[in-house]
């Protein structure tokens, strides 16, 4: 018989995914709070000092296995974005850059007001600008959100991650030239690897389509077969030190314009997605270290203030532009507030490939916290205020 702690530490992860499912459920069935927000909250209290149940460090293949549930939301975000509706519609793109931009230059001051480095102020006001994907996906399948709300918050977090991750590969590229001096292969040499993990995720995204045809399989169900493609494409990109981020965006974006219908009953890709998402937010949670989060707080809390009157503004500037109202502009732009999950992630890559940036960016962690729990529960609130919520009985 395996010994107490010994059982304990092995049952981590299933007894915190277990945790976290139940209160969850509850949570949503009593007092239809966003599941998501829930699942942060365990995932937190778990890791941190009071109860202690998850591990401090964290193992390569627990890493490996949340950038696949972030993978498969990511894969469905892509598949629904729709390339032709910025063509006909340009002030989506450019509220997008507005919003942005003006995220990026107010977190940038902020930093610097604080007598944060250059450097470190540019890390904060990149990683600030993306939305989260994954949260607003999640959220939006789970309260059966449709409509103009809904659909451009999706593509406005998709616009926001490929816009982060550019611009944060770069400064992280001017960080490394600090020390190989060298500006020109720092950051050439982190937007070769952005450009490869577009083209992977493009190679896979007109492979998969192809191999489905030749099945006879592209007019059926066809989740599996793209479940097992985002798990391999998350493993090579994990491999060869790539992004999966733009990796899985590129393969569901380049997936929905080869023609391969998706039904309905597709969305989160059923089970295995849902299981996969109660990890995934756990995790985000957790690797969130206590200490850090109260050291950061004070300035994490102005962060994600500013961030939200930033994206805010921005939305509202080309609002009745682009085909909406003020007020849906606003709900919009408050919507827009998640992005702890994309923070985690591509943070933790960075330390996975040699760069440790959680200590120096304290205030993001604690902002993270906040936006993983208030996050989602914004982002609800909104699609009810703009009554694109379709509670479904039984849930």
């Amino acid at each position: 018989m395996p010994e107490l702690s010994t059982l304990v530490r092995e049952m981590a992860w299933p007894l915190a995914i277990l945790i976290a499912w139940m209160a969850g459920e509850v949570a949503f069935r009593w007092v239809r709070l966003s599941r998501i927000s829930i699942y942060g909250l365990t995932g937190f209290l778990l890791a941190g000092p009071q109860f202690g149940l998850l591990p401090s460090s964290l193992e390569p293949e627990i890493f490996l296995l949340a950038h696949i549930a972030f993978g498969l939301i990511l894969f469905e975000a892509g598949y629904r974005f729709n390339l032709r509706w910025l063509r006909t519609n340009p002030w989506l793109g450019l509220t997008c850059l507005a919003e942005a931009s003006l995220t990026f230059g107010a977190v940038y001051l902020l930093a610097i007001a604080f007598d944060t480095a250059h450097l470190t102020a540019l890390l904060l006001a990149s990683i600030s600008m993306a939305t989260s994907p994954a949260t607003v996906l999640r959220v939006i399948n789970e309260q059966c959100g449709s409509g103009q709300v809904s659909e451009r918050l999706i593509h406005l977090a998709v616009l926001n991650s490929v816009f982060a991750i550019i611009v944060f590969k770069v400064v992280v590229g001017l960080l490394v030239f600090h020390t190989s001096e060298n500006i020109w292969d720092a950051t050439s040499t982190s937007l070769l690897l952005l450009l490869l993990s577009a083209l992977t995720g493009i190679i896979f995204g007109l492979l998969i389509p192809i191999l489905l045809r030749w099945l006879g399989r592209a007019t059926h169900d066809a989740t599996l077969a793209f479940a097992i493609a985002v798990i391999a494409l998350v493993a090579l990109a994990h491999a060869l030190k790539l992004s999966p981020v733009l990796a899985t965006l590129t393969f569901g974006l380049t997936a929905r314009h080869r023609r391969i219908v998706m039904s309905q009953t597709q969305r989160n890709f059923g089970p295995l997605g849902d299981l996969l998402a109660v990890f995934l937010f756990v995790f985000i949670a957790a690797t969130l270290e206590w200490d850090v989060v109260v050291a950061g707080l004070g300035f994490g809390l102005l962060l994600v203030l500013t961030r939200a009157l930033a994206k805010l503004t921005g939305v509202l500037l080309f609002a009745n532009l682009s085909g909406i109202s003020l007020y849906k502009g606003l709900l919009l732009g408050i919507a827009l507030g998640p992005f702890a999950a994309f923070v985690i992630l591509v943070l933790e890559q960075t330390r996975y490939l040699g760069i440790n940036l959680f200590d120096q960016l304290a205030p993001l962690a604690a902002a993270a916290l906040v936006m993983e729990i208030l996050g989602p529960l914004l982002t609800q609130g909104t699609l009810v205020l703009a009554h694109e919520v379709q509670i479904r009985r039984g849930d």
